[in-house]
């Protein structure tokens, strides 16, 4: 089925080709009554990719009680997702208030925890990639859902493709045992998931909107440490989610720990140096 008869477009209704990242084309939907929405497509998805990624963006919605703008599902199907119109981009994403209001929003967002523990209503993807979400009791912690739901399917995954360096998967092995002396004791907090600088934007009014999520009640350093991994958020994000919430002592010294994650993610989409790195910071934390 096309976008067209999905989205039960007219003739005089158009779709622009917009920047969309690396997995989905994306497009603007210019509508016969003037509105637009956003739209994007895979010609061969994971069954329910769409399906769950709208979960995740409505879980986000909820969570966020007004303070940070989640575009609304419009429509989704098994290869498409439509949402909203963010606004045309041209606030400054940099600027103090967007950044600060982005750092209090999330720090909320990270708040709301669940009964359950840590894990979610279903699983979803990250990118293309399964993200398993099964239930990990609070009182097993982070530790056993990081590295159980997180860091060993996809090394599973990056140890059948062969993408690490000789030795690599018995160091992430290493640091999987390990954990429960690295990372701190905290509570589950719903979590964006997918959250670098390409995941967020504002709009003209400099307003700040996340989107393309990887939702989990998950441990919130898990996404601060995420943050950081490409380039990085301005400083008064930082500043701000933390005087709503501050951070346990040693933060910095985990960062690269929780890393493990979004390059093992990246080295099983990309190849590339993505092992390496892997490797590397494996070594740090479990030589063996």
């Amino acid at each position: 089925m096309s976008l067209h008869e999905a989205l039960r477009l007219s003739d005089l209704d158009r779709l622009v080709p917009v920047s969309g990242g690396d997995i989905n084309e994306a497009f603007r939907v210019e509508l016969s009554d003037g509105s637009r929405l956003f739209a994007k497509t895979h010609a061969s998805p994971p069954a329910g990719m769409f399906e769950a990624e709208a979960a995740g963006l409505a879980a986000l919605r909820d969570a966020s009680d007004g303070r940070l703008l989640v575009p609304e599902v419009v429509s989704v199907g098994p290869s498409h997702l439509a949402l909203e119109w963010m606004g045309d981009r041209g606030g400054d994403a940099a600027s103090g208030p967007a950044a600060e209001r982005l750092g209090r929003g999330l720090a909320h967002i990270h708040q709301q925890s669940h009964p359950r523990g840590f894990g979610f209503a279903e699983d979803n993807w990250i990118g293309t990639l399964p993200q398993p979400n099964a239930w990990v009791a609070k009182e097993s912690g982070a530790s056993t859902f990081f590295a159980e739901r997180r860091l060993l399917p996809q090394l599973e995954l990056a140890t059948s493709s062969r993408v690490l360096p000789v030795g690599a998967a018995a160091r992430v092995e290493a640091v999987c045992a390990r954990l429960d002396d690295l990372l701190p004791e905290e509570p589950s907090g719903l979590i964006h998931g997918d959250l670098w600088g390409g995941n967020w934007t504002t709009d003209h009014a400099g307003r700040p909107w996340i989107f393309d999520p990887a939702v989990a009640f998950a441990p919130r350093e898990q996404e601060l440490a995420f943050t950081q991994l490409f380039g990085g958020f301005p400083a008064s994000f930082y500043a701000a989610y933390r005087e709503v919430w501050p951070l346990a002592p040693g933060f910095a010294e985990r960062v690269d720990l929780w890393n493990l994650y979004p390059l093992l993610v990246h080295a099983n989409l990309f190849g590339g140096s993505y092992g390496t790195q892997v490797d590397r910071i494996a070594r740090r934390y479990a030589p063996v």
